[in-house]
């Protein structure tokens, strides 16, 4: 079966703040758009950020984090599988920009089934991301 896109939808405290991340940092195209939400293609898939007046100007959203490889892994959080020389791309990108990772980019399960690239970072609301990648994606992606 081919892979088909997802959709999310997540909250944001400002549209433009969050609009800005997504299209500069991201390199996210944006699609249809409102004064409450944006449509972005992140690699593929729609991620769409809807204002959410309750979270407030300088909130930001509160995780849970859960162990994973001796890292503290922020829960819940939007992933992307990526080639392993996209993956290598969009972290030098957003070292370049100067994003704050959770989760520097490094590969985990080394030598395990599932050994994989992985970074994790937020957005200016706090909505995490990681972003992996493995070798063999289709061998790796559900191995035991």
């Amino acid at each position: 079966m081919a892979l088909t896109p997802f959709h999310v939808a997540i909250p944001v405290r400002h549209l433009e703040e969050s609009r800005r991340f997504y299209a500069d940092i991201l390199n996210c195209g944006e699609g249809r758009s409102s004064d409450e939400w944006v449509d972005f293609n992140l690699y593929g898939h729609q991620l769409v950020i809807h204002h959410d007046p309750n979270i407030g100007e300088n909130n930001t959203l509160k995780l849970h984090h859960n162990a994973v490889d001796a890292k503290s892994v922020p829960v819940p959080h939007i992933g992307v599988v990526l080639e392993m020389e996209d993956w290598q791309q969009l972290a030098d990108r957003l070292k370049s920009k100067g994003v704050e990772f959770v989760i520097e980019p490094y590969i985990r399960f080394v030598g395990q089934p599932g050994e994989q690239a992985t970074m994790f970072f937020l957005d200016p609301t706090g909505n995490a991301f990681e972003f992996k990648a493995f070798k063999d994606i289709e061998g790796q992606l559900f191995a035991k």
